[in-house]
């Protein structure tokens, strides 16, 4: 039995279990740290403190501090949460979390901090070219694409930092946006501008991925230089993400109208004893980013350790 359940080990998880080893409450992190977003970042230059560092350094540097204070990890997925029939000695809900190999693990409060998943773009040869050309993580799998010609589908900051880094291993990088301008920020649009190995197409969406055995091109609802069809080795698909909250029917957490948990300023959510933060949340709608990933999950901890201290 934990008085602390954290679900996601992402930035507001492990920035969740930082504060809750400091309150001294008995806690346990259930995820993997590799799994989330920010490992796959080719680099972060808006994180205070570090001018430039990969993804996968700083969350690294988030895990090794959050681990020396010494919580439990628990590298598994989560595949059932719900509230336990048993009661605590004050009659407040015990809660209870079924890992991926059938560990169930009991808790007084939660934290739910499990992010997003990548938006598809569920277009024919999406789903049968997957790992044969089609990626969502461009620092996964850039690499395998040297010398060769790929596409990034969508205009935010994901994709066009995605499209500076292919840039580096392929010949060429075409970045497809159903809108203009872009909607990353202008520092890093301005460096896509000035990238010769980089070649935006606006207004455009990719309609079909083509190949037999691995992609072979793609087909786009505009004219591109006399055709519709563009020939290529690769397609990164960067549309952004939607909260994986599909956990929580059980638990009977409010979710709003965008899928993501409703929480409160102090990171509580409808029910009592479960809180939310990071990127899975509605107060993340106007800004998922590390920094405030962080933020709330040092408020959802501070709020856990209060509703458990009021027994």
């Amino acid at each position: 039995m934990y008085d602390l359940i954290i679900l996601g080990a992402g930035p507001a998880g492990l920035a969740a279990s930082i504060y809750a080893s400091r309150y001294k409450i008995n806690h346990a992190v259930v995820g993997n740290v590799f799994d989330g977003s920010v490992p796959k970042a080719h680099m972060i230059e808006n994180w205070p403190g570090e001018r430039s560092i990969t993804g996968s350094e700083l969350i690294m540097k988030f895990y090794n501090h959050a681990k020396e204070l010494g919580n439990e990890f628990i590298s598994e997925e989560a595949v059932e949460i719900n509230k336990s029939p048993k009661k605590t000695d004050t009659g407040r809900d015990i809660f209870f979390v079924r890992t991926s190999s059938n560990k169930i693990l009991e808790s007084k409060s939660l934290i739910i901090a499990l992010g997003t998943k990548h938006k598809k773009l569920n277009i024919p040869g999406e789903e049968k070219l997957l790992g044969k050309g089609v990626s969502y993580c461009a620092v996964c799998d850039g690499a395998f694409f040297k010398g060769k010609t790929v596409a990034v589908v969508g205009g935010s900051n994901a994709a066009a930092m995605s499209a500076t880094m292919l840039s580096e291993h392929a010949k060429k990088v075409f970045l497809i946006y159903r809108g203009k301008p872009l909607r990353c920020e202008p520092i890093v649009e301005e460096r896509l501008e000035e990238n010769p190995s980089v070649e935006i197409i606006y207004n455009t969406n990719v309609i079909k991925v083509e190949g037999s055995t691995k992609v072979e091109s793609i087909e786009i609802d505009s004219v591109h230089e006399g055709s519709n069809i563009i020939k290529l080795d690769g397609v990164f698909i960067e549309i952004g993400a939607v909260p994986s909250t599909s956990l929580l029917k059980e638990l009977n957490v409010e979710i709003d109208e965008s899928s993501c948990i409703r929480i409160s300023a102090d990171g509580s959510t409808n029910v009592k004893g479960v809180f939310a933060a990071g990127d899975i949340t509605n107060a993340s709608n106007s800004l998922r980013q590390v920094v405030t990933a962080v933020s709330e999950g040092a408020i959802s901890a501070t709020s856990a350790y209060k509703y458990l201290k009021e027994g």
